[in-house]
């Protein structure tokens, strides 16, 4: 057996734990090995009864001379057990409650180690919900006592108690198997420690000090191992998929009549963009380009004038978007930017027949059935493209849209229905430059870190309860004065027992409909409708139907309604920094003023520096690096993105380690075939959450 084995322990299978295991990411022994604590419990000082003192944290190490259940009647508390400890010095009485199982393993007579704060009362000394276990065959250095504790994140059914016994017994029985793999030259320039005695460090730390040298160690090898495995998947990129080159330099005046026909001047960042995929496009090599840039700031334009030179090489493009409103809008975008220049512009989705149902007038008259194979220069779609039935003559060129909501099976079907096209993904979520060098490290990266001239810049407040009537009333005045339309988000859809306070979607809706905007249309949206419903409430709301659209977050991403003026979003706090810029990047869309409205019935988030942040912060790069400093990696995104790879060891606000790391791996991947027990553990490395395939 080895440490990828699935998990099993002494030959007994964990079946009944699989799948609370998974929601832990554990599925193999290793996994287990890297389930690392969050933080420690202090049980290191092991004292005699007769020296305990009141107020002390200590472990104690007896017999068990008594024990027993108390039952009551009528309370929340229905049984307390209690046990009499004792040692050669003197006695302690432990109390539990609503443990009555205990008097089955804790028998009288069997010697134990007890962790826990010395309590004093009337009747003496005593200790109240204790960590215990059991010491056999005069056992003296115990697990869950008498030093510093592992404490792991836990789910249902599985505690950490259980989680260090697992643990331990991996270190007992396969303790062989962990081997180093650093090459020497490098531990001993970082002053590392050696592989397994940093994996013993940071479960059963002898010092607070070895843990933290522990986990340097084990974050460095995780973003040292991404980067190798980046950097091998940059080359092999590079090496094996030989290309024609794009002619750009001769169509350099075509790109600049497209250019200067645009109806707004472009940014300097989107100039340089564009700048960076034209030399790309111009190399023997496919281009593997990440185009980060807020909500706004003109990727679908830089995507567009790619997709040009590609037709005036004579090559297809396909554009790819995760649903179909976005894709309906980037269609009407590209259609008319490019059809002048007699690019053929066609779009599938899932409707019926492949087509966009809400393309209206002379063009729709651009769909045609499908044809084998498909002759349109550019083809836009959600994930109907990737339809077995949809072939390509001539693929050239693939832009992915919001490519963290494809997995990477779809991005390799859709770049096999051409010979090594060129690959564009973009991205409206705000990454922190240190993020994007761990998570997109075999890929070029472009920021377009500006807005188009004339874009008005969004004004937010962050609103206290003692508004929330104002508030409202202003939002009545705003829809009828200037015709204005309004997006309401709440965090979740349902309220539940855990969060009454909670503002959710359904009690929302019917709460303004009938108490606060009765003279109002409303509309309700989520994620459990379908997505013919969901495309439904969008087109009313597009349609003015409604006046405003109640809705959970399912509207961050791809919904452009230029007449909607103000994002209102409960419970802010809730909500990370960037999730936050996504959703007011709705609104600002046209040409009148808008406004984001931060509710929140937090008094501490009223003060918060990170929704302060909001008011006078309007970069979503900005705002993605305060809240990588303020709330840490794991809140960044607010809830769970697709595509977001979760660290297990390391943290994205470490830059020191990040830039460390890369410098390592850019000075050893030239010859990391010398070094094969480091080859061998790059290949266990997966970037399928890190970067497209």
């Amino acid at each position: 057996m080895n440490l990828q084995s699935p998990v099993s322990m002494g030959g007994r299978s964990l079946k009944m734990y699989a799948s609370r295991l998974e929601k832990l990411g554990i599925n193999t022994l290793e996994d287990f090995l890297f389930h690392l604590p969050s933080r420690y419990e202090d049980y290191s000082i092991i004292s005699t009864i007769g020296e305990v003192q009141a107020g002390e944290t200590v472990t104690i190490q007896g017999k068990i001379t008594e024990i027993k259940n108390q039952y009551l009647r009528g309370r929340r508390i229905k049984t307390i057990q209690k046990a009499i400890v004792a040692d050669e010095t003197g006695q302690i009485e432990l109390v539990w409650f609503n443990q009555p199982f205990l008097i089955k393993s804790l028998i009288e007579g069997s010697r134990v180690s007890v962790s826990g704060k010395i309590e004093l009362s009337k009747k003496g000394l005593s200790i109240s919900g204790p960590v215990y276990e059991i010491l056999y065959d005069n056992q003296s250095n115990p697990i869950h006592t008498g030093r510093l504790i592992p404490v792991y994140p836990e789910t249902k059914g599985i505690s950490s108690k259980w989680l260090r016994r697992q643990i331990h017994n991996i270190f007992d029985q396969h303790e062989v198997e962990i081997r180093e793999y650093l090459p020497d030259d490098l531990i001993q320039k970082n002053s590392f420690l050696d592989y397994k005695t940093s994996l013993k460090e940071i479960h059963f730390p002898s010092f607070l000090e070895t843990a933290a040298k522990a986990r340097e160690r084990l974050s460095f090898d995780e973003l040292f191992l991404i980067q190798l495995a980046a950097n091998r998947r940059r080359n092999a990129w590079k090496e094996q998929n030989l290309i024609t080159p794009f002619r750009v330099s001769e169509y350099r005046n075509n790109v600049e009549k497209l250019v200067s026909s645009l109806p707004f001047k472009l940014t300097d960042s989107q100039q340089k963009a564009i700048n960076d995929i034209l030399s790309d496009l111009g190399k023997n090599k496919p281009m593997n380009r990440l185009l980060q840039g807020d909500v706004g700031s003109g990727k679908t334009v830089v995507g567009a004038i790619a997709m040009y030179v590609t037709f005036i090489n004579g090559f297809q493009s396909v554009f790819m978007t995760p649903t179909e409103i976005l894709a309906q809008q980037h269609y009407q975008t590209i259609y008319k930017l490019l059809s002048p220049f007699g690019v053929k512009v066609e779009i599938r989705t899932g409707s019926k027949k492949g087509k966009a149902l809400s393309v209206k007038g002379k063009e729709r008259k651009t769909l045609t059935p499908y044809p084998l194979p498909l002759t349109p220069d550019i083809l836009i779609g959600t994930h109907a493209v990737l339809s077995e039935k949809i072939k390509f003559k001539k693929l050239g060129f693939v832009v992915i849209d919001e490519q963290q909501r494809f997995g990477v099976a779809q991005r390799g079907i859709i770049r096999g229905k051409g010979e090594n096209p060129h690959l564009l993904t973009m991205t409206a979520t705000p990454i922190p430059r240190t993020v994007a060098l761990t998570m997109y490290g075999d890929l070029d990266l472009s920021y377009l870190s500006e807005m188009p001239m004339g874009r008005k810049i969004i004004k937010t407040w962050l609103v206290p309860p003692e508004k929330r009537n104002p508030g409202y009333e202003w939002i009545r005045k705003q829809i009828k004065e200037t015709d204005s339309q309004v997006f309401i988000i709440c965090p979740f859809i349902e309220e539940s027992e855990s969060m009454q306070t909670i503002k959710a979607a359904k009690g929302e809706y019917e709460r303004l409909s009938r108490d606060i905007f009765p003279d109002l249309k409303l509309g309700l949206l989520h994620g459990k409708l379908k997505s013919k419903e969901k495309d439904e409430v969008l087109s009313k709301f597009r349609e003015k139907e409604f006046d405003i659209l109640v809705a959970t977050p399912v509207v961050e991403v791809g919904i452009d309604i230029p007449n909607a003026t103000i994002m209102m979003i409960e419970a802010s706090e809730r909500f990370g920094l960037a999730q936050l810029h996504q959703l007011r990047g709705r609104v600002g869309r046209g040409d009148k003023q808008s406004y984001c409205l931060l509710f929140t019935d937090s008094e501490f988030a009223q003060n918060s520096k990170r929704l302060k942040g909001m008011e006078t912060l309007n970069s979503g790069a900005e705002l993605a690096e305060l809240d990588l400093r303020l709330r840490g990696p794991g809140n960044m995104y607010g809830t769970a993105q697709h595509g977001i790879f979760k660290l297990k060891a390391a943290s994205f606000g470490d830059t020191n380690l990040i830039q460390r790391a890369k410098n390592e791996a850019d000075r050893i991947f030239p010859n990391l075939d010398k070094y094969v027990k480091l080859q061998e553990k790059v290949d266990t490395i997966t970037l399928e959450k890190i970067s497209p395939d």
